[in-house]
């Protein structure tokens, strides 16, 4: 969607405080709006987080739409000089062969099991910075990086912003291993029966073949009716069924989130 978008500058703001680039002068509202697609605010938004980036860190590297902006911005900046010394856990495949391409040193939590900052995108965020993530299928390896960070900085536009976790009708996705799926699938249906749950394979190519993760694994994807009440609860009660691998909220984990919308990048951070 194309969005109106003047022309902004930053502003501070405490932890918790929401901090909007505001317009940068009085004349600046005659001035005719720039529009932006999708893309770029999410291209914005990924600008601003590589801000945090310091030379000397070992950086999680997210993937999808909104990532790979941030991955490429890195893998430009190193290639300026104005970044030294950077590391590289890639989320996914998909982001590992992007950074090969950008040139920037890559290396594994077992290398380095704490990792200062990531960078990643999400489906959905709800006021407390809860998310949804793992439309785009990576969402164990993406979890494993992002909970072993210091910060997490989290880039979306603003149409992934939610009331509640699902509120966007679109899928919650669990991963889970390839034998009888069908079982599993159904457990997870049961599970979240009260909030209208259905869950469905998620299916790719022609044929509607399984959709299969880097890890060989398969992806349910749950839609719900309802908000599904304590987020907390409800991921406890997903990982104990048998067959489960993760699933695709992330609790806790972002310390800011960075979202370009029509009013510019509003930044929300979270004390730790």
């Amino acid at each position: 969607m194309a969005i109106a978008y003047p022309h902004f500058i930053g502003s501070e703001k405490s932890p918790m405080e929401t901090g909007i680039l505001m317009p940068s002068s009085p004349s600046s509202a005659s001035v005719s709006p720039v529009i932006l697609t999708q893309d770029e605010l999410k291209k914005i938004a990924a600008y601003k987080a590589v801000e945090y980036v310091e030379s000397g860190m070992v950086l999680g590297l997210g993937t999808g739409s909104t990532a790979k902006h941030a991955v490429n911005r890195i893998g430009e900046l190193l290639r300026q000089g104005k970044l030294h010394n950077i590391v590289g856990i890639p989320t996914s495949k998909m982001t590992h062969e992007q950074a090969v391409s950008l040139g920037i040193p890559l290396s594994d939590l077992d290398t380095h099991p704490v990792v200062d900052l990531a960078i990643d995108g999400a489906d959905e965020v709800d006021p407390f910075l809860n998310l949804v993530k793992g439309r785009g299928g990576s969402l164990l390896r993406e979890k494993m990086v992002e909970s072993s960070c210091r910060k997490f900085v989290v880039i979306v536009d603003e149409s992934k912003l939610v009331k509640h976790l699902g509120g966007s009708g679109l899928a919650m996705p669990v991963e889970i291993v390839p034998f009888c799926w069908k079982f599993t699938a159904h457990r997870l249906q049961t599970l979240f029966a009260d909030s209208g749950c259905v869950a469905k394979l998620r299916t790719s190519g022609e044929n509607s073949e399984p959709f299969v993760t880097d890890n060989g694994n398969y992806i349910v994807e749950l839609y719900f009716k309802k908000d599904i009440g304590d987020l907390k609860a409800a991921s406890d009660e997903i990982l104990r069924l048998a067959g489960v691998v993760e699933h695709g909220m992330f609790l806790d984990l972002a310390t800011t989130v960075i979202v370009a919308g029509e009013l510019g990048v509003t930044v929300k951070n979270k004390f730790n």
